[in-house]
């Protein structure tokens, strides 16, 4: 069954209210593969069902969800959920990209994306910066629900040891990640032994020194794991790719934060 945009529910559907609460806690249907899709304004649980679609976008009356009603960036048939092969898909109707999970933009024409089990956050850009949310969540098998862990212990983040000198090398060259930046980049390795060199005179900072430091750790990590730290992986060319991914993964790890500054500020 295929459903079509109109104002009422999609037959087997499930409106849900605006105040219906975040997806991201998440949802039970009495089907594996239900889809639910909420947007601000409210939203729709459907069930499986080979060739069945729900609508998203701007005009209310010609789609099931409507995201973005008082954006004209966000287009007025946005995006399409359709369930094929046993797997929802998302497909951009619309003329902006929309931001699925992390930083891939799903944009008009490519073939759609797969939305695995559980929850997926779609993000339809607007005007003057907005982002409009769409939250999606597909059920699984009611035994792969996860159980609640509320006693166990929290399992801390595995943060990498770093010398003092690595440290201080890592700090200056992402100074503008841990200053929250817009759009930071890595400084070079000239003007990251500039700084060290001026707080630290006399101390043999130069730009080879900053650089062997910083791939010693660089290759440490990737060595244990930490993907997109080697020119095979990140492909040709380079540019800053290697530095950026490296600082990306120090601070989610908490092995780099904010207050190290501090230690800049301080030497």
């Amino acid at each position: 069954m295929t459903v079509r945009p109109t104002t009422a529910r999609p037959a087997d559907g499930r409106t849900l209210p605006a105040g219906y609460g975040s997806l991201a806690r998440g949802a039970s249907g009495p089907v594996p593969g239900t889809l639910y899709a909420l947007a601000l304004t409210g939203g729709m649980a459907l069930g499986p069902g080979e060739g069945r679609e729900v609508l998203f976008g701007r005009n209310r009356p010609d789609v099931h969800i409507c995201l973005g009603e008082d954006d004209a960036r966000v287009s007025r048939h946005q995006g399409t959920f359709t369930h094929r092969g046993g797997q929802w898909w998302v497909r951009n109707d619309g003329r902006l990209p929309i931001r699925c999970a992390g930083t891939r933009l799903l944009f008009g024409g490519e073939e759609p994306f797969p939305l695995a089990t559980g929850y997926t956050p779609l993000f339809a850009g607007g005007s003057r910066g907005r982002e409009h949310l769409l939250e999606v969540f597909v059920t699984g098998p009611e035994d792969e629900r996860p159980a609640p862990r509320h006693g166990d212990v929290t399992r801390p983040p595995r943060v990498w040891l770093l010398t003092e000198q690595e440290k201080l090398a890592l700090i200056a060259l992402g100074r503008r990640y841990l200053l929250h930046e817009p759009r930071p980049q890595p400084l070079t390795w000239k003007q990251t032994a500039a700084q060290l060199a001026e707080l630290q005179p006399g101390a043999g900072w130069t730009d080879k020194r900053v650089e062997h430091l910083v791939n010693a750790v660089r290759l440490r990590l990737s060595r244990d794991g930490v993907p997109w730290l080697t020119r095979e992986e990140v492909g040709e060319p380079v540019g800053n790719a290697l530095n950026d991914h490296l600082i990306r993964a120090l601070m989610v790890s908490t092995s780099l934060v904010p207050m190290d500054l501090s230690l800049i500020d301080a030497a």
